[in-house]
């Protein structure tokens, strides 16, 4: 796809980014699957995200949310159906492991560069994320990023996942702007397209040079890395 740029004078007023597949590489905990589960351990990796970002719709679709759950515990759902489903034995004491690397996911390694340019720029920074507070609190102070971002928002309190719109909406009650005079960075092209949806201006960072949602909307811009923001958005 070809990359489209802004003029430097309707740069963005703030920044904000998908945490888990963005700012956080969600595969990272494959290493550790693999060493549990020898042979198993990308397969096991996917299927654990592919069923917790399902987990995340099937609660905030069915019964008004009735059945909402906090993302650490859909996270745990999805490790578990995984695991059955691919027939591994999911002792107390891997599950534990398990949990424990997801809570410390690796840091794509651009991150800090791109805060921190940001931040010299005056542009407002911040996380809009499904994970819950607690699990960003950790992911972003062992990351080292605390010191990056204006903002760290979950949807926790309105107990609504991404793609509902009320999720995206809380990007402009925390910051005060409209949709429109911000950019939303995610590496997931459902989250990307939703946002676009919304109103943001959006950046879908294609790490894995897949091809987009094919349901008739392009991201305003696409990227192989978070590097993009400061050359599609801020130059």
């Amino acid at each position: 796809m070809k990359k489209s740029r802004l003029p430097s004078t309707d740069a963005p007023r703030a920044v904000l980014f998908d945490a888990y597949g963005t700012l956080f590489d969600v595969y990272s905990v494959g290493l550790l699957a693999e060493q549990l589960f020898p042979g198993h351990g990308q397969a096991l990796g996917v299927l654990w995200r592919d069923k917790q970002i399902e987990y995340s719709r099937l609660v905030t679709t069915s019964n008004d949310g009735a059945h909402y759950q906090p993302f650490w515990e859909l996270t745990r759902a999805g490790l578990r159906y995984a695991c059955q489903r691919l027939e591994l034995d999911l002792t107390q004491e891997r599950e534990q492991q398990l949990m424990n690397q997801y809570r410390h996911l690796s840091a794509f390694p651009e991150n800090r560069e791109v805060l921190q340019a940001l931040k010299d720029k005056g542009i407002v920074t911040g996380i809009l994320s499904n994970g819950d507070p607690s699990m960003l609190d950790v992911a972003v102070k062992s990351a080292g990023l605390d010191g990056l971002l204006d903002h760290v928002i979950s949807v926790d309190g309105i107990r609504k996942y991404k793609t509902h719109p009320a999720a995206y909406a809380l990007g402009e009650q925390a910051t005060g702007l409209k949709a429109q005079d911000m950019a939303f960075v995610s590496c997931n092209g459902w989250d990307a397209l939703a946002a676009t949806w919304y109103g943001y201006r959006t950046l879908w960072v294609n790490r894995y040079q897949l091809p987009f949602e094919t349901l008739g909307t392009q991201p305003s811009h696409t990227g192989s890395s978070l590097r993009d923001v400061l050359t599609l958005l801020v130059h």
